[in-house]
């Protein structure tokens, strides 16, 4: 997975594309040369950039999305909260693995040559301080991990069985720029160090946790797309901290005195998140923000989201 020079010729759809993550990876494609259309539940913030607008649980709509000519997929679309998935688990089976094994089929039909995939590395379940690594059986403990792991195996099947190039990006938790409408930890924490609240973390706070920059996992997809691989890379920083380390890092970045209320823990949630990124690095993707940088750029970033307020 080195980098690759250009992206020109390449015809992408991007599902999803106009999500926290998608908007960075469509706008790195096209400046690699990519020809990129984007099929999400919004529209694309540039109206240069084609959107199909709509649900992808709808096969017309994933039949529109998926044009003739297209030659890889980025399947970024999915219901990513875990809690929600523990509370509706019947919706995120529809959207998570429903629809992917929908796109699979088409891309199967229309001889779509690349799928790439955002997974996460919950299927791997709760491994105590081991590393978590590619080679890890499947024990997912939510629903949200379990569809992850079930659209893996229709990817591999798909693969095995059709000769399409299928590739499963296993991620750690993504920060960066524009993640002002995320509800994932640090995008709370940074709200609340703006509105100058108080900030609740679940358990104790010495559960650790691997934090991977938004322009290290935009570099992963795209060179994905620009070299290809078959079956699965876990990508991440590479180096967890507890969620006490994480407010004290936001204290610094920040200047605000970030007051914190521990309550109790969550259903589902692993103690400790330690992932092995030797095999990406090996395919030529190496991590380069730090927690320190990233945390400073998105913070930078933080102070104008529209909404100071905390939830």
């Amino acid at each position: 997975m080195t980098t690759p020079e250009r992206l020109d010729g390449r015809r992408i759809l991007v599902t999803g594309g106009s999500g926290f993550i998608g908007r960075a990876t469509v706008r790195a494609l096209l400046e690699g040369g990519a020809s990129v259309t984007v099929a999400d539940l919004r529209a694309f913030p540039d109206p240069d950039v084609p959107t199909v607008v709509g649900d992808l649980r709808d096969p017309a709509c994933r039949s529109e999305a998926v044009a003739t000519g297209t030659d890889t997929i980025v399947h970024l679309a999915a219901m990513t909260s875990v809690l929600r998935s523990v509370e509706e688990p019947v919706a995120v089976y529809d959207t998570n693995v429903a629809a992917t094994a929908g796109l699979l089929e088409l891309a199967r039909e229309r001889g779509i040559e690349r799928f790439v995939f955002a997974s996460t590395n919950a299927v791997a379940g709760d491994v105590g301080d081991q590393l978590i690594h590619e080679g890890l059986a499947l024990a997912p403990l939510t629903p949200y991990g379990a569809t992850k792991a079930a659209a893996e195996m229709l990817m591999s099947a798909y693969g095995a069985s059709y000769g399409l190039q299928a590739c499963a990006l296993r991620l750690t938790n993504v920060y960066g720029r524009g993640m002002g409408v995320k509800d994932s930890f640090i995008a709370r924490l940074l709200r609340h160090a703006k509105a100058g609240t108080e900030a609740q973390v679940y358990g104790d706070g010495e559960q650790r946790r691997d934090f991977v920059f938004l322009d290290d996992v935009v570099r992963a997809f795209t060179q994905t797309c620009g070299d290809g691989c078959s079956g699965v890379l876990v990508v991440g920083s590479g180096h967890s901290v507890t969620m006490n380390e994480l407010l004290d890092e936001v204290r610094a970045v920040t200047g605000a005195a970030l007051p914190a209320r521990h309550t109790d823990p969550k259903p589902g949630e692993m103690r400790a998140v330690r992932v092995d990124v030797s095999r990406a690095r090996q395919a030529g993707w190496e991590p380069q923000v730090d927690l320190r940088q990233g945390l400073t750029e998105t913070w930078r970033d933080a102070r104008g989201w529209a909404d100071p307020s905390a939830p």
